[in-house]
Protein backbone atom coordinates (compact mmCIF):
# COMPACT_ATOMS: atom_id res chain seq x y z
CA UNK A 1 0.00 0.00 0.00
CA UNK A 2 1.38 3.43 -0.95
CA UNK A 3 1.18 6.49 1.26
CA UNK A 4 1.52 10.20 0.71
CA UNK A 5 5.08 11.47 1.29
CA UNK A 6 5.74 12.64 4.84
CA UNK A 7 7.36 15.91 5.82
CA UNK A 8 8.97 15.85 9.30
CA UNK A 9 6.73 17.64 11.73
CA UNK A 10 3.88 17.96 9.23
CA UNK A 11 2.62 14.46 8.58
CA UNK A 12 1.42 13.14 5.21
CA UNK A 13 1.39 15.54 2.29
CA UNK A 14 -2.21 16.29 1.23
CA UNK A 15 -2.92 15.72 -2.44
CA UNK A 16 -4.63 18.04 -4.89
CA UNK A 17 -8.36 18.32 -4.74
CA UNK A 18 -8.70 15.61 -2.11
CA UNK A 19 -7.78 12.89 -4.59
CA UNK A 20 -6.42 9.52 -3.56
CA UNK A 21 -2.65 9.09 -3.02
CA UNK A 22 -0.71 9.17 -6.27
CA UNK A 23 -3.57 10.67 -8.27
CA UNK A 24 -1.98 14.04 -9.06
CA UNK A 25 -1.37 13.61 -12.80
CA UNK A 26 2.13 13.39 -14.18
CA UNK A 27 2.34 15.32 -17.45
CA UNK A 28 5.50 14.24 -19.27
CA UNK A 29 6.67 16.74 -21.89
CA UNK A 30 9.03 15.50 -24.60
CA UNK A 31 10.80 17.66 -27.16
CA UNK A 32 9.02 16.04 -30.09
CA UNK A 33 10.38 14.87 -33.44
CA UNK A 34 9.25 14.31 -37.00
CA UNK A 35 10.68 10.80 -36.68
CA UNK A 36 7.86 8.50 -35.50
CA UNK A 37 10.35 6.34 -33.60
CA UNK A 38 10.82 9.14 -31.09
CA UNK A 39 7.14 9.35 -30.11
CA UNK A 40 6.98 5.53 -29.94
CA UNK A 41 9.94 5.53 -27.56
CA UNK A 42 8.31 8.14 -25.32
CA UNK A 43 5.13 6.06 -25.29
CA UNK A 44 7.09 2.94 -24.28
CA UNK A 45 8.83 4.81 -21.46
CA UNK A 46 5.58 6.19 -20.07
CA UNK A 47 3.92 2.77 -20.30
CA UNK A 48 6.67 1.53 -18.00
CA UNK A 49 5.99 4.43 -15.63
CA UNK A 50 2.31 3.40 -15.48
CA UNK A 51 3.29 -0.19 -14.71
CA UNK A 52 5.69 0.95 -12.00
CA UNK A 53 3.04 3.07 -10.27
CA UNK A 54 -0.43 1.71 -10.97
CA UNK A 55 -3.19 4.29 -10.70
CA UNK A 56 -0.97 7.27 -11.44
CA UNK A 57 -2.48 9.26 -14.33
CA UNK A 58 0.29 9.81 -16.88
CA UNK A 59 -0.29 12.28 -19.72
CA UNK A 60 1.98 12.79 -22.73
CA UNK A 61 2.74 16.18 -24.32
CA UNK A 62 5.27 17.57 -26.80
CA UNK A 63 6.98 20.92 -27.25
CA UNK A 64 7.23 20.65 -31.03
CA UNK A 65 6.49 18.51 -34.10
CA UNK A 66 3.98 16.19 -32.39
CA UNK A 67 0.60 16.40 -30.73
CA UNK A 68 -0.71 16.97 -28.19
CA UNK A 69 1.04 20.20 -27.30
CA UNK A 70 1.29 20.95 -23.60
CA UNK A 71 -1.73 23.33 -23.56
CA UNK A 72 -3.73 20.68 -25.45
CA UNK A 73 -2.68 17.96 -23.00
CA UNK A 74 -3.64 20.06 -20.00
CA UNK A 75 -7.17 20.64 -21.27
CA UNK A 76 -9.62 18.53 -19.35
CA UNK A 77 -7.35 17.94 -16.35
CA UNK A 78 -9.17 18.53 -13.09
CA UNK A 79 -7.61 21.68 -11.70
CA UNK A 80 -8.94 20.93 -8.21
CA UNK A 81 -10.84 24.25 -8.14
CA UNK A 82 -9.20 25.25 -4.88
CA UNK A 83 -6.90 28.11 -4.01
CA UNK A 84 -4.04 25.79 -2.97
CA UNK A 85 -4.73 22.92 -5.33
CA UNK A 86 -1.94 21.38 -7.36
CA UNK A 87 -3.41 20.40 -10.71
CA UNK A 88 -0.56 18.30 -12.03
CA UNK A 89 3.19 17.81 -12.09
CA UNK A 90 4.77 18.75 -15.42
CA UNK A 91 8.05 16.97 -16.05
CA UNK A 92 10.35 17.79 -18.99
CA UNK A 93 11.65 14.62 -20.66
CA UNK A 94 14.92 16.42 -21.30
CA UNK A 95 18.41 15.32 -20.28
CA UNK A 96 19.82 18.79 -19.62
CA UNK A 97 18.39 22.05 -18.37
CA UNK A 98 18.60 24.55 -21.21
CA UNK A 99 16.38 26.74 -23.40
CA UNK A 100 13.51 24.26 -23.71
CA UNK A 101 13.12 23.76 -19.97
CA UNK A 102 13.84 27.37 -19.02
CA UNK A 103 11.90 29.20 -21.74
CA UNK A 104 9.71 27.00 -23.96
CA UNK A 105 8.13 24.97 -21.18
CA UNK A 106 7.33 27.92 -18.86
CA UNK A 107 5.88 29.79 -21.85
CA UNK A 108 3.59 26.86 -22.65
CA UNK A 109 2.52 26.68 -19.00
CA UNK A 110 1.77 30.40 -18.97
CA UNK A 111 -0.40 29.92 -22.05
CA UNK A 112 -2.30 27.16 -20.29
CA UNK A 113 -2.75 29.25 -17.13
CA UNK A 114 -4.04 32.18 -19.16
CA UNK A 115 -6.69 29.92 -20.63
CA UNK A 116 -7.64 28.41 -17.27
CA UNK A 117 -6.76 30.56 -14.21
CA UNK A 118 -7.66 27.66 -11.93
CA UNK A 119 -4.92 25.50 -13.42
CA UNK A 120 -1.99 25.13 -11.03
CA UNK A 121 0.70 22.99 -12.65
CA UNK A 122 3.98 22.38 -10.89
CA UNK A 123 7.06 22.11 -13.12
CA UNK A 124 9.59 19.50 -12.07
CA UNK A 125 13.26 19.07 -12.88
CA UNK A 126 14.76 17.70 -16.08
CA UNK A 127 15.83 14.05 -16.13
CA UNK A 128 19.50 14.89 -15.98
CA UNK A 129 21.90 15.08 -14.48
CA UNK A 130 21.26 12.02 -12.32
CA UNK A 131 23.48 9.09 -11.26
CA UNK A 132 20.92 6.59 -12.54
CA UNK A 133 21.42 7.90 -16.06
CA UNK A 134 24.99 6.58 -15.93
CA UNK A 135 23.59 3.17 -15.06
CA UNK A 136 21.23 3.42 -18.00
CA UNK A 137 24.14 4.30 -20.29
CA UNK A 138 26.07 1.31 -18.96
CA UNK A 139 23.04 -0.88 -19.58
CA UNK A 140 22.96 0.18 -23.24
CA UNK A 141 26.70 -0.36 -23.62
CA UNK A 142 26.43 -3.82 -22.06
CA UNK A 143 23.73 -4.66 -24.59
CA UNK A 144 26.25 -3.71 -27.27
CA UNK A 145 28.86 -6.04 -25.76
CA UNK A 146 30.82 -3.53 -23.66
CA UNK A 147 30.99 -4.35 -19.93
CA UNK A 148 30.66 -1.47 -17.47
CA UNK A 149 33.95 0.22 -16.63
CA UNK A 150 35.96 -1.82 -19.14
CA UNK A 151 39.56 -0.54 -18.84
CA UNK A 152 40.19 -1.33 -22.51
CA UNK A 153 37.32 0.82 -23.76
CA UNK A 154 37.22 4.58 -24.23
CA UNK A 155 33.71 6.00 -24.30
CA UNK A 156 32.41 9.01 -26.20
CA UNK A 157 29.37 10.40 -24.39
CA UNK A 158 27.38 12.15 -27.12
CA UNK A 159 24.61 14.62 -26.36
CA UNK A 160 22.52 16.56 -28.85
CA UNK A 161 24.42 19.73 -27.96
CA UNK A 162 23.03 23.11 -27.02
CA UNK A 163 23.61 26.82 -27.58
CA UNK A 164 23.54 26.99 -23.77
CA UNK A 165 27.15 26.62 -22.63
CA UNK A 166 25.99 25.62 -19.18
CA UNK A 167 24.06 22.65 -20.51
CA UNK A 168 27.11 21.48 -22.46
CA UNK A 169 29.25 21.90 -19.35
CA UNK A 170 26.91 19.59 -17.43
CA UNK A 171 27.43 16.89 -20.08
CA UNK A 172 31.20 17.36 -19.85
CA UNK A 173 31.02 17.07 -16.06
CA UNK A 174 28.99 13.88 -16.42
CA UNK A 175 31.70 12.45 -18.68
CA UNK A 176 34.40 13.31 -16.12
CA UNK A 177 32.39 11.67 -13.36
CA UNK A 178 31.85 8.56 -15.45
CA UNK A 179 35.56 8.36 -16.32
CA UNK A 180 36.33 7.65 -12.68
CA UNK A 181 34.57 4.26 -12.82
CA UNK A 182 37.28 2.31 -14.63
CA UNK A 183 37.04 3.16 -18.33
CA UNK A 184 40.18 3.80 -20.41
CA UNK A 185 38.74 7.28 -20.85
CA UNK A 186 35.40 9.05 -21.20
CA UNK A 187 35.02 12.21 -23.23
CA UNK A 188 32.00 14.35 -24.07
CA UNK A 189 30.97 15.21 -27.62
CA UNK A 190 28.06 17.07 -29.17
CA UNK A 191 25.99 16.28 -32.23
CA UNK A 192 25.29 19.99 -32.85
CA UNK A 193 25.96 23.53 -31.60
CA UNK A 194 29.23 22.73 -29.80
CA UNK A 195 32.46 20.79 -30.05
CA UNK A 196 34.05 18.39 -30.20
CA UNK A 197 31.87 16.54 -32.66
CA UNK A 198 31.49 12.78 -32.17
CA UNK A 199 33.84 12.03 -35.07
CA UNK A 200 36.47 14.38 -33.65
CA UNK A 201 36.22 12.77 -30.22
CA UNK A 202 36.50 9.26 -31.65
CA UNK A 203 39.52 10.20 -33.75
CA UNK A 204 41.30 11.83 -30.79
CA UNK A 205 40.82 8.73 -28.66
CA UNK A 206 42.12 6.47 -31.41
CA UNK A 207 45.19 8.67 -31.85
CA UNK A 208 45.74 8.56 -28.09
CA UNK A 209 45.93 4.76 -28.30
CA UNK A 210 42.53 3.67 -27.01
CA UNK A 211 42.23 -0.11 -27.57
CA UNK A 212 38.52 0.22 -28.34
CA UNK A 213 36.16 3.19 -28.71
CA UNK A 214 32.46 3.01 -27.89
CA UNK A 215 29.85 5.68 -28.54
CA UNK A 216 27.18 6.14 -25.87
CA UNK A 217 24.34 8.41 -27.04
CA UNK A 218 23.12 10.66 -24.24
CA UNK A 219 19.83 10.83 -26.12
CA UNK A 220 16.35 9.84 -25.02
CA UNK A 221 15.02 8.57 -28.34
CA UNK A 222 16.09 7.58 -31.85
CA UNK A 223 15.89 10.15 -34.61
CA UNK A 224 17.98 12.65 -36.51
CA UNK A 225 20.80 13.06 -33.98
CA UNK A 226 21.16 9.35 -33.18
CA UNK A 227 21.30 8.49 -36.88
CA UNK A 228 23.78 11.31 -37.55
CA UNK A 229 26.11 10.16 -34.78
CA UNK A 230 26.10 6.54 -35.91
CA UNK A 231 26.83 7.51 -39.52
CA UNK A 232 29.67 9.84 -38.49
CA UNK A 233 31.52 7.31 -36.32
CA UNK A 234 31.98 4.10 -38.32
CA UNK A 235 34.13 1.46 -36.69
CA UNK A 236 33.19 2.43 -33.13
CA UNK A 237 30.94 0.28 -30.97
CA UNK A 238 27.54 1.94 -30.84
CA UNK A 239 25.19 1.70 -27.88
CA UNK A 240 21.49 2.35 -28.31
CA UNK A 241 19.72 5.48 -27.07
CA UNK A 242 18.47 5.51 -23.48
CA UNK A 243 14.85 4.89 -24.51
CA UNK A 244 12.61 3.10 -22.04
CA UNK A 245 15.43 1.96 -19.76
CA UNK A 246 14.15 1.07 -16.28
CA UNK A 247 16.53 3.58 -14.74
CA UNK A 248 14.69 6.38 -16.54
CA UNK A 249 11.43 5.17 -15.02
CA UNK A 250 12.98 5.50 -11.56
CA UNK A 251 14.30 8.99 -12.35
CA UNK A 252 10.92 10.14 -13.66
CA UNK A 253 9.09 8.99 -10.55
CA UNK A 254 11.74 10.50 -8.29
CA UNK A 255 11.36 13.84 -10.09
CA UNK A 256 7.57 13.58 -9.81
CA UNK A 257 7.66 12.92 -6.06
CA UNK A 258 10.19 15.71 -5.48
CA UNK A 259 8.13 18.24 -7.45
CA UNK A 260 4.96 17.39 -5.54
CA UNK A 261 6.72 17.69 -2.21
CA UNK A 262 8.39 20.96 -3.15
CA UNK A 263 5.11 22.46 -4.36
CA UNK A 264 3.31 21.53 -1.17
CA UNK A 265 6.01 22.78 1.20
CA UNK A 266 6.24 26.05 -0.73
CA UNK A 267 9.99 25.79 -1.30
CA UNK A 268 9.73 25.88 -5.09
CA UNK A 269 9.14 28.76 -7.46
Amino acid sequence: MRHSPVVPGRGPVPLAGGTAPGRVPLVAVAHGSRDPRAAATVAALLDRVRLARPGLPVVTAFLDHCVPSLPQALRGLDAGRGASAMSCVVLPLLLTEAYHSRVDLPAALNEARARDPWLRPCQGATLGPHPLLLRALERRLAEAGVPAGDPDTAVVLVSAGSSDAGANAVVAATARQWARTGWWAVTAAYASAAGPTPEQAVERLRRAGAPRVAVAPYLLAPGHFADKVRAATPGAVHADVLGAAPELVDVLLERYDAARLTAWTGTGT
